[in-house]
């Protein structure tokens, strides 16, 4: 299902495509990071998956996914709000034809914000449970990650007529997209006339006692993340992970909201809003340098 109540792609510049899994909730991290990106300049399509939330504590958000297509929308970006379970295997490779469909173009940026977290330690974990949290924070996060790679057309500084990258993202540039001492364009990775460059961040956590499957599959998504910043290097693709720390989106009960304030520096939890900013610039010009690192984003809360 997509809502797709967008802007004329004809009356307005081109903008790059962002995907992002894990929009669900209009309080949650994956919204946060669609309006962040939204308002950056990007077209962005998301997935969600209301069965999930449905079973969670927290219950489904009636209307959530046409919600935040119209907050998107307001702003100036196309969308597209896909619904997908992504412990189905064949559920990759659809997203992404349906983001393309909709939004006219390769996806630019993959950001990875969805997770099956359900507290269970290493005595009542069930079979079921643990296969599940791998099929979705893990296995999927590989699916979506393949996908990416072959169907990503990008290039890299050493590619054959990519000459004008490496240059400073702040640097003028002439027409052809070099950089000049006098112009004041300022192409970025993003932009013609140079090849695209990619972007692939993935959200984790370190959270693992009395939360181990959750907590052992995001430790397996954080290697495969980190694998596609050398293996999709070619492609001039940089891949990164977030940890936000504590994040209240309504799933904390009071004690631990007060533990947890109790142990950051900063005296407050963390926002949507506050990894939305990281991510915002991990994905602009000015974040390609940052590539394959594991990036704490959580007031200095201990581990």
């Amino acid at each position: 299902m997509t809502f797709d109540e967008q802007p004329s792609a004809a009356s307005s510049p081109a903008r790059p495509v962002a995907l992002i899994t894990g929009v669900g909730r209009s309080i949650g991290i994956g919204a946060g990071i669609a309006r962040r990106l939204a308002a950056s300049g990007w077209d962005v399509a998301f997935t969600y998956w209301t069965p999930y939330d449905r079973r969670m504590e927290w219950g489904a958000e009636p209307g959530a996914a046409a919600s935040i297509a119209d907050e998107l929308t307001s702003v100036g970006a196309r969308t597209a709000a896909i619904e997908a379970d992504l412990t189905d295997p064949d559920a990759p490779a659809r997203i992404f034809d349906e983001a393309e469909e909709r939004l006219g173009g390769q996806v630019t940026a993959l950001i990875l914000s969805h997770a099956e977290s359900v507290d269970s330690g290493l005595l009542d974990t069930t079979v079921e449970a643990f296969d599940r949290h791998f099929a979705v924070n893990a296995r999927a996060t590989w699916l979506l990650i393949r996908e990416y790679g072959l169907r990503f057309r990008g290039g890299r500084a050493d590619a054959p007529g990519a000459d004008s990258y490496g240059t400073d993202a702040d640097a003028p540039a002439d027409a052809s997209g070099h950089a000049t001492a006098d112009s004041g364009a300022r192409p970025g990775p993003h932009s013609a006339p140079r090849p695209p460059t990619g972007r692939i961040v993935a959200l984790t956590s370190d959270h693992t006692v009395g939360n181990l499957p959750y907590g052992a599959s995001k430790g397996a998504l954080d290697r495969i993340t980190l694998a596609a910043a050398h293996e999709l290097a070619h492609l001039g693709v940089t891949a990164n992970v977030v940890n936000p720390g504590p994040v209240d989106t309504g799933w904390m009960t009071d004690d631990l909201r007060a533990a947890l304030i109790q142990g950051t520096p900063l005296g407050r939890l963390g926002t949507p809003r506050d990894t939305a900013h990281l991510v915002d610039f991990l994905c602009s010009p000015e974040g390609q340098w940052i590539n394959g690192q594991l990036l704490k984003s959580n007031g200095g809360a201990a581990s």
